[in-house]
């Protein structure tokens, strides 16, 4: 945190600098999201907003792409990869979601004189290999084993995850935390893989964690891949009548689930920052391309931390600006 905190203050003060100079900055660049109606995105895109100011305010652009679904998901990804090379961008921010069928495109961008920085997904392993200059967002695995390791903390003994885009790599890993974080503390989990068309399906996604708990009475705790899919599930978990006796936990955060924690309906959330993982990525890329900064922090991480009752007043403060 410390680390992240210098860093900010620095990226401050660069941005200070640059609104006092004459115009230089002019890297154009591209930013591959999620969908319009998926709210984790949609707080990138405040990202990606905030760093456009710099940006533009320097000459350059930033151009959002974003998919329309996830029901073709590798390939529609790809596809935003070559619309980001055809306009010949100077930077492209991606995450690495599907590595076998995201990995040439993004080789091929790079092979192009395109910078690349890997956001939200990927890890910074990835990012060397392909040859990426970073890696800003969470540690999935990371996050995911704390995940466990809170129901466990918490006497929980037996964890579903849900997972609704079954096969992104940054999903599969969060779930795979999960399973080993409880397992290495004496407990066990499993993933319910779902089909991706059930993504934003509220009805699907509750009746099939509703007939998994009905079906297994020993599950005590359920963890989803994302903050609409818990809105999903804390609608399931109430029809199966367990309420009292299964603790629901998320990665990333929406209204609605901080609303839970608050009343005490889900245990906790997973932040991973997405705010902070666009406004970086996409300033510290404009930095490198046009300036010839080297961040020696590598990967950047934007998480995890773990929001519960403990600090969800502060949580819900930091909401109230935007930031969360």
């Amino acid at each position: 945190m410390g680390i992240l905190k210098h860093f900010c203050a620095a990226l401050l003060a660069t941005t200070v600098v640059s609104f006092a100079a004459p115009a230089v900055y002019a890297a154009n660049i591209a930013v591959v999201g999620g969908k319009n109606d998926d709210a984790f995105w949609n707080i990138i895109k405040k990202g990606v907003d905030d760093a456009r100011v710099i940006v533009e305010a320097n000459g350059g652009t930033v151009n959002y792409l974003r998919l329309q679904t996830y029901d073709n998901f590798a390939p529609d990804v790809v596809q935003l990869i070559q619309t980001a090379i055809s306009q010949k961008v100077d930077g492209l921010v991606i995450p690495n979601w599907v590595p076998e069928g995201e990995d040439p495109a993004i080789k091929e961008a790079i092979s192009a004189g395109i910078k690349v920085i890997l956001m939200n997904a990927g890890g910074y392993e990835k990012a060397q290999e392909l040859g990426a200059i970073n890696y800003v967002g969470s540690d999935e695995y990371i996050a995911g084993v704390a995940g466990g390791e809170y129901f466990s903390k918490n006497g929980k003994k037996n964890v579903l995850c849900v997972n609704t885009v079954p096969g992104a790599a940054n999903l599969e890993a969060r779930c795979k935390g999960v399973i080993d974080g409880i397992t290495k503390a004496g407990g066990a989990a499993k993933q319910l893989p779902l089909p991706a068309t059930s993504f934003g399906d509220a009805t699907a996604v509750a009746e099939a964690i509703k007939a998994t708990l009905l079906q297994d009475a020993s599950i005590d705790g359920v963890i989803t891949i994302s903050a609409g899919d818990a809105d999903s599930a804390a609608i399931g978990v109430l029809q199966a009548g367990k309420t009292e006796t299964v603790l629901l936990g998320t990665f990333d955060l929406n209204q609605s689930g901080l609303d839970r924690i608050k009343d005490g309906t889900q245990g906790f959330a997973i932040d991973q920052q997405p705010y902070l993982q666009s406004l970086l990525a996409v300033t510290l890329l404009a930095s490198a391309i046009d300036f010839g900064t080297d961040l020696p922090t590598a990967p950047v991480l934007t998480g995890p931390g773990i929001v519960d009752k403990s600090n969800i007043e502060a949580t819900l403060t930091g909401v109230s600006k935007g930031a969360r």
